[in-house]
């Protein structure tokens, strides 16, 4: 049947516009572009200057705007700077963050949600 196949974007690709794609992502490199996948994976070099949505994702490079991740998975070295929504968080110590955290069901109904503003360094 269907196989699970895993794209790579190297620290030496740069990518302006938007990345969609049905199979799982390793970013190394930079995209200036909204990205969308099944699950992410990006290394500490990773720059992302866009939207990320995600069943799952692990963070450990810098990401500049919306996150909408299932299961996030935020890496010591991580540098966030935007909204994050998610299902499942991990956070570890030292990660840098500078947006709102609130809990994905939070975004469809704002009544009784409870939201974290963290600015974290």
């Amino acid at each position: 049947m269907a196989s699970s196949t895993f794209s790579v974007f190297g620290a030496d690709i740069r990518i302006k516009g938007d990345v969609t794609a049905s199979a799982d992502l390793h970013i190394d490199g930079r995209v200036e572009g909204d990205v969308a996948c099944t699950a992410l994976v990006q290394g500490e070099s990773g720059e992302i200057v866009g939207a990320v949505k995600a069943e799952s994702a692990r963070l450990a490079g810098t990401v500049r705007g919306t996150i909408n991740v299932r299961e996030l998975v935020v890496l010591k070295s991580a540098r966030i700077h935007g909204d994050v929504h998610y299902d499942a968080l991990t956070i570890e110590q030292g990660a840098q963050v500078d947006g709102r955290f609130a809990p994905r069901a939070a975004g469809a109904s704002d009544e009784g949600a409870e939201v974290v503003a963290l600015a974290a360094s």
